[in-house]
């Protein structure tokens, strides 16, 4: 795989590919453009033929061919590289030996499985009946291509054998199995009186499928296919293939956990959802959702699980660099319920969501009315997740908002936050994240840092531009107003390490280090002054 990559890089210009999409211009030795992720007057989209990578000096996207792909089709990584690979007319040599034909008989045997679940469906009173119930009308039927796998043991099996696809084949797409103590007996239906809810990738092919059992007894509720070729569960979020325009477009993503929330949340008008089928969100989920928005809203059942659920999730996105928020969703309610009852309620619960930190905050101020508890609750709960904001902005906001709601002042908040554990992110399904170490490997960099980085990369940019480029008086005005906010969050960093070296001192009553600790935080605090003064003047 790593050979196909570097082959594809080597065939394709990134300028050539990035001109499909927008206009480029020359710029010195670079080329610009006005940026396509983001809405803009001057161009701030920079392309280096050079380097073959591009940068924007407006939102900071960045990367190579494969990153712009991935970001502008809405791609994972397996959608940009099938993409680029045709255009540089290379063979994807699949990991594991499998053939691009074995893959492509899977798709095909997947896909007469979906038409076979439609047409059974179509025939099937309980199953169709029990989808009018739930609210589902038959354009979402059609459009999501929702079916019926008959309660028969190998009808489907033997459906699929008759059109002529090989039985390895229809087990190596999760559509059949045999049994584990006897594996010489006839292979038998992996889905039987369930309705079904075909799973596509990003580019609208079925790779699996997901299944709600019709019978109330039937354990498990839902069962999806297993993990196959084309299909890893910790990757794959259900409706992502019909959300994804909608989720640029809009601007942020509205993340469910079940089928039923999904299809019912696009039926009521919110056609930038989608799921994650059963199973916990995963970081390559978050990943994926954060090329299209770095705006999410967690819409989870409102119950204690729910609850135990949106806080994991927000726990990553926020540390994946997220804006994260939370949907509150009425106790013993659930999405689908409220959005089959009256999507305008739906949508007004949605367009009332809570940053996590306040919405979380709130949770924890409901059960605990004794201002000392709650205190203890902030410092234990809260705080942590504050602390994995990369953002000295909105880390801000928070302690503020903290403050003025518990009456704890805001100088002890930010002492509490700086000893304060980061928040775990916990160990989710097929993520690959451990606690602790692991944890911190995946926090974005502070502010700080990408502020530092953003410098670095703009003053390597603007190398490449002539001494006469108009571009350079954008790019230095904004290098400078970069700079003043660096000193910034650096005069804020010293003067928290003062005031809590102040506090120390006046424990152990210190007269002498107080005065003068005292003198030089009114040294930064003055410093601070003039710096704010000195940006009200530009």
């Amino acid at each position: 795989m790593r050979g196909d990559v570097d082959t594809i890089k080597e065939r394709l210009d990134i300028a050539e590919v990035i001109s499909g999409y927008v206009k480029l211009e020359k710029a010195g030795t670079s080329l610009k453009a006005r940026c396509p992720f983001h809405t803009e007057k001057t161009p701030s989209f920079f392309v280096s033929p050079v380097r073959q990578s591009f940068y924007c000096f407006g939102c900071g996207a960045k990367g190579d061919i494969f990153t712009f792909v991935e970001t502008v089709e809405g791609l994972d990584f397996r959608g940009a590289l099938k993409l680029l690979a045709e255009k540089a007319g290379v063979e994807i040599e699949y990991r594991g030996g499998e053939s691009k034909t074995e893959k492509d008989k899977i798709l095909g045997v997947l896909e007469d499985a979906t038409q076979f679940f439609e047409k059974e469906l179509a025939g099937n009173e309980p199953a169709k009946s029990y989808l009018a119930s739930r609210g589902i009308n038959d354009e979402t039927v059609k459009k999501w291509r929702i079916g019926y796998a008959p309660a028969e043991w190998r009808v489907l099996f033997n459906h699929l054998e008759a059109l002529g696809h090989d039985r390895q084949i229809i087990s190596r797409a999760g559509l059949a199995k045999t049994s584990d103590a006897n594996a010489t007996k006839e292979p038998y239906d992996v889905f039987r009186d369930r309705i079904i809810f075909p799973m596509a990738d990003s580019n609208g092919w079925i790779i699996a499928f997901s299944g709600r059992a019709l019978a109330k007894e039937t354990e498990p509720k839902y069962l999806n296919s297993p993990d196959t070729i084309l299909f890893t569960k910790s990757e794959v979020l259900y409706g992502l293939d019909k959300a994804k325009d909608h989720i640029r477009k809009k601007d942020y993503t509205v993340l469910v956990e079940g089928q039923m929330d999904l299809v019912l949340s696009h039926q009521a008008g919110v056609d930038n959802t989608v799921a994650s089928s059963g199973t916990a969100f995963t970081r390559t989920h978050l990943e994926r959702l954060k090329r299209l928005s770095a705006r999410i809203i967690l819409a989870f059942d409102g119950d204690s699980a729910g609850e135990k659920a949106a806080e994991k999730a927000s726990i990553l996105g926020i540390a994946l660099g997220l804006e994260v928020k939370v949907a509150n969703v009425p106790s013993g309610r659930d999405p689908a319920e409220i959005a089959q009852e009256d999507p305008l309620v739906w949508r007004d619960i949605l367009r009332q969501s809570l940053p996590a930190v306040e919405f979380f905050f709130n949770k924890v101020e409901e059960k605990e009315k004794n201002p000392r508890k709650l205190g203890k609750l902030v410092e234990k709960r809260i705080l942590p997740l504050v602390k994995i904001i990369g953002s000295a902005i909105e880390q801000s906001y928070f302690i503020s908002m903290l403050a003025k709601r518990t009456g704890i002042k805001e100088e002890i908040l930010w002492e509490d936050l700086k000893k304060a554990k980061r928040a775990d992110v916990a160990p989710m399904p097929d993520s690959k994240l451990a606690l602790g170490d692991e944890a911190e490997k995946i926090l974005p960099p502070s502010y700080r840092e990408q502020i530092e980085e953003r410098l670095a990369e703009m003053r390597l940019w603007q190398k490449e531009l002539p001494e006469s480029a108009p571009e350079l008086v954008v790019l230095k005005k904004e290098e400078a107003e970069l700079s003043d906010n660096l000193s910034g969050i650096v005069l804020r960093d010293n003067l928290s390490h003062l005031l809590s070296e102040l506090t120390q001192a006046e424990v152990s009553k210190d007269g002498k280090l107080i005065a003068s600790l005292t003198v030089r935080i009114q040294k930064v605090h003055g410093q601070m002054r003039a710096l704010e003064e000195k940006k009200k003047m530009l």
